[in-house]
């Protein structure tokens, strides 16, 4: 099996149509989405537009969910951005996406950790930063969740890990946004240092799965231009560049 894995596009188009030409180019038996599908200052009609046509297996992001059920004037700017540019039957499809999903018995997808898409599985904030969690940390945070493989996101930070000694978790990176800004507390910046867009790739061998983090070239100063024309220097600044200064707001 191979199996492809996106997350957090965050409306970014063009970054989405060349890592799905990269994954057409090398091959994948299914292709997974972990949600945060298209909130962010970008192209979130166009984005969900082409996903529909894709019908990849989905899982709900965190800002899927905000964008679906938050009342429009309680709304971070990124997630009003793509309710206005959304249809109102595309914003309930977003808000139906299931929080979790199955690919396989051993297999299965969520955004964040298990039982909450607003928080990191795999990192704690540190000094205004993502670091990784400790190996105990990270299994009281999986819960009573007993796979193989978990896939996860959120953070955008790609990852390979191994907890409960037999649990293989990959975070695939984010394929429109490289680096964000949280102000809520803790406060915390996270940035991959390079503008690329980011997918995995997993081939399952007989002796377990071979993990690949890719990054894919794409044309990121058209995305950060897109960003400022609507407003966003934070976004332009880490969507050009992969790196961000705090305190800015999502």
């Amino acid at each position: 099996m191979r199996l492809a894995v996106v997350a957090d596009i965050h409306g970014n188009l063009p970054a989405l149509e060349a890592v799905l030409h990269d994954i057409r180019r090398r091959g994948a038996d299914r292709t997974v989405n972990l949600g945060d599908c298209v909130s962010g200052p970008l192209w979130p009609r166009e984005t969900m537009d082409l996903l529909e046509t894709l019908a990849l297996i989905t899982v709900r992001g965190n800002h899927d969910r905000w964008v679906a059920e938050t009342p429009r004037e309680r709304m971070y700017a990124s997630d009003a951005f793509a309710f206005d540019a959304l249809t109102a039957e595309q914003r309930t499809a977003l808000g139906a996406l299931p929080a979790q999903c199955w690919l396989q018995e051993s297999i299965a997808a969520v955004h964040g950790k298990p039982g909450d898409d607003n928080e990191y599985l795999l990192e704690s904030v540190i000094d205004g930063q993502l670091v990784l969690a400790s190996v105990e940390t990270i299994t009281a945070r999986m819960g009573r969740m007993q796979t193989s493989l978990l896939l996860c996101a959120h953070s955008h930070v790609p990852r390979v890990v191994y907890a409960q000694a037999a649990t293989l978790i990959v975070n695939p990176g984010s394929v429109g946004c490289p680096a964000y800004s949280d102000p809520n507390p803790p406060a915390h910046v996270s940035a991959v240092g390079s503008p690329h867009a980011r997918y995995a790739l997993l081939d399952k061998r007989s002796g377990g799965w071979i993990v690949e983090e890719i990054a894919v070239e794409y044309d990121w100063n058209a995305a950060s231009a897109r960003a400022l024309e609507n407003g966003r220097p934070d976004w332009a600044q880490g969507l050009a560049t992969g790196f961000l200064s705090p305190p800015i707001t999502p």
